[in-house]
């Protein structure tokens, strides 16, 4: 099939069935359900743009049909640049706000594909597996979410309780079929909108039969028997576009989940009780560079975006010849362009690694997404301060659509230049980016992106090769007088 539209993604999302559960209610057809449906039918915009755009969104494949751009295994820097387009112009629909859209996981899965003989050599038929999915996957353009992080029980010491051992996901038996996984992970956006769920490895394990069992790499579908996704409360409130311009188009849901006892396949195992390439994979398959790579693209959407969103504030209220909000616009400007100068010197300095894959640099990566997740909440910060209490003062779609009953709205609401409706509506999405729930969880969600903060920064020490700038310092601190 290859690239698919909008519709066959919804067929398919409808007919999988899969176990969501939301306020202790099974969710059932999430296609139809007030609190996924807004979401699956932004998502199925996105698979509409391939049939819409198809040289831009798409590429022919070995045998001559289209898959999307985000599975292509890029072979020159050229082809970089398509994929940058191309999740550019997904990001922009999404105004940034979808964190996890397929070509997400896309990049990962082609770049694990490439790199098929790390994983074979663990075991032959696991690098089999990877590159058959790969092209399975890519075939029927799965919409797929991800899970990696263990669920903790306590850092006290003394903890009587459980452990994070008896809690994480874990292997517990093999058999002819598959093997069989029981526990939790922590945490898959997007998920109740999914068909794939991909389980990567989720932290640095130790060097030790005991984590064997917990060393685990695999894909299986979203529908499995034992497979359970638990939901967060939902941010899309029912209301009208109107009134919650964002959290009606594009929450999506994030979900606890729970393995009862699921067997996965052996076609479907990637890595399986190997520590050190559990380890390993991200960097040596340079999956971790491909993922940062939508994310900073994904980054520069989000930046511009509310960069507008300021920049519109401050014309409507007639704020823009103000210094203390053009130095704030400033600040904005210059973490927008930032974001953009780190993506285009990755995209200059790509080079092909040892699987022929050519990747982005990383370092610039590195660095974009160790600034955003401080940036971004400054940026919604900004909003908050250039609009004031005119992010409260928000009569809603209900009170224009009665405005028999309230003659005054367009007095008391208009601007110089903005009619009421027109200001309203403007200071509603900024409400949405700002103060509403939604816009609470993505600046959570941008806070913790990647993990922990403080781990990530001392990742970012770990990849950077500090010892020719070291060298220079002892080298100055010996020259002669």
């Amino acid at each position: 099939m290859g690239a698919r539209s909008g519709n066959n993604y919804l067929s398919a999302l409808k007919k999988l069935g899969s176990e969501i559960w939301l306020c202790g209610v099974r969710a059932g057809d999430v296609t139809s359900h007030p609190a996924f449906a807004n979401c699956a039918r932004s998502v199925a915009s996105l698979y509409d743009m391939q049939m819409e755009h198809p040289e831009a969104m798409t590429f022919r494949t070995d045998d001559g049909g289209r898959a999307g751009m985000s599975f292509i295994i890029p072979k020159s820097i050229d082809d970089v640049r398509k994929r940058t387009r191309m999740m550019k112009a997904w990001a922009d629909f999404g105004c940034g706000m979808l964190g996890r859209t397929p070509d997400y996981l896309n990049v990962s899965i082609a770049a694990m594909a490439a790199a098929r003989d790390f994983f074979a050599d663990s075991d032959k038929r696991f690098g089999d597996n990877i590159w058959n999915y790969y092209l399975e996957a890519r075939h029927h353009d799965w919409c797929a979410t991800h899970t990696l992080v263990n669920p903790r029980a306590s850092r006290a010491a003394g903890w009587s309780g459980q452990t994070d051992a008896d809690l994480a996901l874990k292997l517990v038996d093999k058999t002819d079929a598959g093997i069989v996984v029981n526990g939790c992970r922590m945490l898959a956006t997007l998920a109740p909108l999914s068909e794939e769920l991909l389980v990567f490895p989720s932290t640095v394990l130790k060097a030790e039969p005991a984590a064997e069992p917990f060393a685990l790499s695999f894909a299986i579908p979203c529908n499995a028997k034992g497979l359970k996704f638990l939901c967060r409360d939902t941010y899309d409130l029912g209301r009208s576009r109107f009134d919650h311009p964002l959290s009606s188009r594009f929450d999506e849901m994030d979900a606890v989940v729970i393995f009862d006892n699921v067997i996965v396949p052996w076609e479907r195992v990637f890595l399986c009780g190997d520590v050190a390439r559990c380890n390993s994979l991200y960097a040596a398959t340079s999956a971790v560079v491909h993922m940062m790579h939508q994310v900073v693209v994904k980054n520069i959407a989000k930046s511009e975006f509310l960069l507008g969103l300021a920049a519109r504030i401050a014309e409507a209220s007639d704020a823009m010849p103000l210094q203390h909000v053009r130095e704030r616009l400033a600040e904005m400007i210059t973490t927008t362009e930032t974001m953009k100068a780190c993506l285009r010197a990755a995209e200059a300095d790509a080079a092909a690694d040892k699987w022929g894959v050519f990747v982005p640099a990383r370092p610039p990566l590195d660095t974009a997404r160790n600034l955003f997740p401080r940036l971004y909440p400054r940026m919604v910060e900004i909003i908050q301060l250039n609009s004031s209490s005119s992010l409260m003062a928000t009569p809603s779609a209900a009170d224009f659509a009665n405005a028999g009953e309230l003659p005054d709205l367009e007095r008391y609401f208009a601007a110089t230049d903005t009619p009421a409706h027109e200001r309203v509506a403007l200071y509603r999405l900024a409400w949405d980016v700002a103060c509403s729930s939604f816009g609470g969880r993505q600046v959570l969600y941008e806070r913790f992106f990647f993990g922990d903060p403080v781990r990530m920064a001392s990742a970012l020490v770990d990849n950077t090769d500090l010892k020719p700038l070291v060298d220079r310092v002892k080298a100055f601190l010996k020259r002669p007088d």
